[in-house]
């Protein structure tokens, strides 16, 4: 019975002893190879691209007798027509693989959903403004997706966004023959639904007093993790994935890693005594050092605690300590109290010490002027003395 193996690394057709056939990457260029077994000997020849959809009909060809070793002698014919699984395929091995773990996550899940909702033979250059429309009603609706349920414009904001980055980076990249994967952006310049009011929460004092007094009963990891994301404002994946190697506890300095960093950019920012006090905590409870993480897994101590179990303890927290659930109350909430705590600092100041790209991101989607704080600034506005 013939046997087919699928993986991302090859793909075998045919049956053993008979017209089997594989496919895989070179290691050194990258593009596809084709081998065989002809008369005792194992031969290979490059296909001359890195179209994993197309390496993958060719095998079969290959191995139904549809096609000779020499590809019916078409090494000079054009090229076929890039198709969108192809790009999806060419973009999730070359481009995904560089990003942290979170996005290359969110990468594969998107590249699928457009897969599935535009199908793997469509050329991408014919995708246009019906398509966009047609993908966002569907979206919002919760006919597209992996939860199968509705989402919101913010949602349906970042998938777009994600599929005008792929485009735009294929308009950018050249195929083996020296063309571009894609002439244009087909769908550049098209409106981005955005939300007309997010639910931007920032965590209160009382709120993070609460889950201060119940963080030990939940975990010490969970109680250096808060007080580390109140005191620095860094994301809980930059928090999480810390090293010992990137605390200097003499100068007091910690270094964020490009990688673990959304912005992608590797700074180093001055911390508190509330920060070293729980980093001190950690040493206690984790005597690893050199290149073993700040806070480890509770089954692995080699690797970093997951995102997941961190949501789930924050979850646990507020149970414990009485607040009620509310939507966009969590681990960012704590960054957007750093920002707002220090609005009285200068921007750049504030933009190095959170490790934000530009200030627009901090006054758009970070701070927040409390009404005690509009008051003041009342108060304080110099008076024009009243006419006698």
């Amino acid at each position: 019975m013939a046997r087919t193996k699928r993986s991302r690394r090859s793909y075998g057709a045919g049956e053993w002893g008979r017209n089997r056939v594989r496919v895989f990457p070179d290691p050194k260029t990258g593009l596809y190879q084709l081998e065989w077994r002809e008369d005792g000997r194992r031969l290979t020849r490059s296909l001359g691209h890195r179209e994993w959809v197309r390496a993958k009909r060719q095998a079969d060809e290959f191995a139904a007798g549809f096609a000779s070793p020499d590809l019916n002698g078409k090494a000079d014919a054009e090229p076929e027509p890039l198709t969108l699984g192809g790009l999806l395929d060419i973009y999730g091995e070359e481009v995904t693989p560089t990003k942290g773990e979170r996005s290359q996550k969110y990468d594969r899940g998107a590249l699928q959903m457009f897969l599935r909702f535009f199908g793997k033979d469509r050329r991408p250059a014919t995708l246009s403004q019906r398509d966009w429309d047609r993908f966002i009603r569907a979206r919002r609706e919760g006919r597209v997706g992996p939860s199968g349920l509705p989402v919101s414009d913010r949602t349906v904001e970042r998938d777009l966004r994600f599929l005008l980055a792929v485009l735009n980076w294929a308009a950018r990249s050249r195929n083996e023959a020296g063309g571009l994967l894609l002439d244009s952006n087909p769908l550049k310049g098209l409106r981005v639904p955005r939300e007309r009011n997010p639910t931007r929460v920032v965590l209160s004092d009382e709120e993070y007093r609460a889950l201060l007094k119940v963080s030990r009963r939940v975990d010490w990891r969970f109680h250096v993790a808060l007080v580390l994301a109140h005191e620095t404002g860094h994301r809980i994946g930059a928090i999480r994935q810390l090293r010992w190697a990137d605390i200097d506890m003499g100068a007091g300095v910690i270094r964020w890693r490009a990688e673990h960093e959304k912005s992608g950019f590797e700074h180093r920012t001055p911390v508190t005594d509330e920060a070293l006090g729980v980093l001190e905590v950690a040493r206690q409870e984790n005597r690893r050092i050199g290149d073993a993480p700040v806070l480890p897994a509770p089954r692995d101590p080699a690797r970093s605690v997951g995102h997941a179990l961190v949501r789930d303890w924050w979850k646990r927290a507020e149970a414990l300590a009485g607040l009620e659930r509310k939507r966009g109350r969590g681990w960012h909430s704590l960054r957007r109290k750093f920002a707002s705590d220090l609005m009285d600092q200068p921007l750049k100041v504030l933009c190095e010490l959170g490790g934000w790209r530009t200030a627009q991101t901090v006054l758009q989607c970070y701070q927040r002027a409390d009404e005690e704080r509009l008051k003041k600034a009342l108060d304080e506005r110099p008076r024009v003395p009243s006419p006698d």
